[in-house]
């Protein structure tokens, strides 16, 4: 009796002092859902009837919701297989081509519309080794379904497929090997060991004219997949063209990601996760040969956890400081990489590719750092984030404009980028939707405007990109910005469709360049790329977009520092929410700068 009065007037004590402090108003005044937790009654020292089930109910939520975050990087694989298959069929033999580029019908994380894609998935626990039989000058990437970059016999590569790989763009032979494969390896291949008997495919391939894509889109078709032992008896080649098809293919938000969890532990078994994380799938259901049949109770829960799970990522892929570490990648501007501390040497910094932490006297999962990176883009390899001049690829992405506003569609933006970028293939700058991160449908036949597309230059060498609803100089009968007649092309004077009535909260933006980053000191502070807003946002009616962003600068090529022969690189990324019912433009500067402070007039057409 004496511990129990002492206990008690130490917490009376407590709680008088935290109300005699101003304290108690503020922090209790309105009972929170974890208190509402914590407070279920118990009768004598046992859960009511009501509080059990609660508490059971709560426990599934809470296990399934840290369950989809610790799985996005296999949900957002996921993702686009089944998106993929539902209209372009299964098959290690099945490589759906953007024959024409990768629009916004396409419901993908962050796409880029200035190179045609390739993706394949194939199960080697159902098919054996793989092989697959790949031309030159591609630039592709082998990974596992946690889109770990699939390490190659001999410790040097990791994934990487072409320019960045093994055969260093000449092509060959992959072969692709399933976990704990003890079998003999021929010779004459690049030899690649999976973690997962599952792999996702991913080519790459460039062209030279955006109006000729024909040539790239029959390389691509080059490639063959088959099985080690069965090339003579392997399924023909399919390569169905996925341009302008309505596949969605983005992480799946809703109880039905699950199921497809339950799919891949079958095919995976302990290959997916050690025994800590397989029995947290087996608490909500998922084991591996035994049935997953959830009833309607369990799978309304189930169902509000994955949608609160996927709200919680886009919280953290939102963020500029990812568990405690800025990315922000200069101390003026609001441009981010997950890898900012990067350097030649070590260019993913404290993170290594599986996204762990490295740096301190263990190394640990940085799921934070991971989930940031699923819940808006999807792969990653050596190539993809190397800083050596020759083989470099760096994306750079903005959610604000220069002053720390996120960026929204019915304002506009003006990106100014540096004369000479170091890009010997292309650069490029595209939009994204902010609620999933897929190609901003804005009306024109693509979100992205880059190099291919020859922007006209300012008088210094500078390209100006505007952003927004419209042209800051448009003709105010068709839309289309005062270019010279030589710079506009024949389309340019229609306008689009702004965006249909919409919930959807937002759009992104990137941009992307393949250049040197040792050479980028143009965009370096206070030299570099910025994008500034416009002193007048207007948030008035929907405006006229210009069909098309292919506008040229009257036949003249750019210098020959911008596209000469130098080695690839960056990639560009920014975030813009738009405003519904207006579109969102990416339009070339036509060699004019808007100034710092140019008046309305200069801005929008009157």
């Amino acid at each position: 009796m004496t511990t129990t009065r002492t206990l008690s007037l130490i917490a009376a004590a407590l709680v008088g002092g935290l109300a005699t402090n101003g304290l108690a108003p503020q922090a209790f005044a309105q009972e929170t859902s974890f208190d509402k937790l914590a407070n279920l009654p118990f009768a004598e020292g046992r859960p009511t009837k009501e509080t059990a089930q609660t508490l059971r109910d709560e426990l599934l939520f809470q296990r399934a919701t840290q369950t989809y975050l610790w799985a996005l990087p296999l949900i957002n694989t996921l993702g686009m297989q089944v998106g993929s298959e539902k209209h372009f069929g299964a098959g290690y033999n099945v490589l759906p081509i953007w024959k024409k580029r990768l629009d916004a019908k396409t419901l993908v994380t962050t796409p880029n519309s200035d190179l045609l894609y390739a993706m394949s998935y194939v199960d080697l626990g159902k098919d054996g080794p793989v092989v697959m039989d790949a031309p030159p000058m591609l630039q592709g990437i082998l990974l596992d379904y946690w889109q770990r970059p699939i390490p190659v016999d001999g410790g040097k590569f990791f994934g990487d497929v072409g320019l960045f790989g093994p055969d260093a763009g000449k092509g060959g032979k992959f072969l692709i090997l399933p976990p704990g494969y003890k079998g003999e390896v021929p010779q004459g291949y690049f030899v690649y060991r999976s973690g997962t008997n599952n792999v996702f495919i991913f080519l790459r391939g460039f062209y030279e004219d955006p109006k000729n894509l024909t040539p790239a889109a029959g390389h691509l078709e080059k490639t063959r997949i088959y099985p080690l032992n069965g090339e003579s008896g392997a399924k023909a080649m399919k390569f169905p063209d996925a341009s302008d098809i309505p596949a969605n293919m983005l992480p799946m938000s809703d109880g039905s990601v699950f199921e497809q969890l339950k799919r891949l532990v079958d095919t995976e078994g302990d290959n997916l996760a050690g025994p800590d994380w397989l029995g947290m799938l087996a608490a909500i259901g998922i084991v591996k040969g035994q049935p997953f049949t959830p009833d309607a109770h369990i799978r309304e829960i189930l169902d509000r956890a994955a949608k609160t799970g996927y709200k919680m990522s886009r919280v953290i892929g939102f963020d500029e400081k990812v568990s405690g570490n800025s990315y922000l990648m200069y101390s003026d501007r609001r441009w981010v990489n997950p890898f900012p501390d990067g350097t030649p040497a070590n260019p993913t910094g404290t993170l290594n590719l599986a996204w762990e932490n490295v740096a301190g006297t263990y190394p640990y999962l940085d799921l934070d750092a991971r989930i940031w990176m699923f819940t808006n883009y999807y792969s990653i390899s050596p190539g993809m984030v190397s800083k050596s001049p020759g083989a470099a690829a760096m994306y750079v992405i903005a959610f604000t404009d220069s002053e720390g506003t996120p960026l929204v569609g019915g304002s506009s933006y003006r990106l100014n980028l540096p004369a000479n970028i170091p890009a010997r293939l292309f650069w490029s700058v595209t939009l994204y939707e902010a609620e999933n991160a897929s190609g901003l449908a804005n009306g024109q036949p693509f979100p992205s405007l880059g190099s291919k597309d020859k922007p006209a230059q300012n008088a210094d060498g500078s390209t100006d990109i505007f952003l927004g609803p419209r042209h800051p100089k448009a003709n105010k009968a068709t839309g289309a910005p005062p270019c010279r007649a030589e710079d506009t092309s024949p389309s340019s004077g229609s306008t689009a469709r702004p965006n249909p009535p919409s919930t959807r909260a937002g759009s992104q933006v990137t941009s992307r360049r393949w250049s040197d980053p040792a050479a980028l000191s143009g965009l370096r502070p206070g030299k570099g790329s910025e994008m500034r807003p416009s002193p007048h946002r207007r948030q008035g009616p929907d405006m006229a977009l210009p069909a098309r962003s292919d506008r040229r600068d009257g036949g003249q090529k750019p210098p020959a520092a911008a596209l000469g022969n130098r080695p690839p690189a960056p990639m560009i990324s920014l975030t813009m929410p738009p405003v519904k019912r207006r579109g969102t433009s990416i339009l070339p500067g036509c060699g004019h700068s808007m100034g710092s402070a140019p008046s309305p007039d200069a801005e929008y057409a009157n």
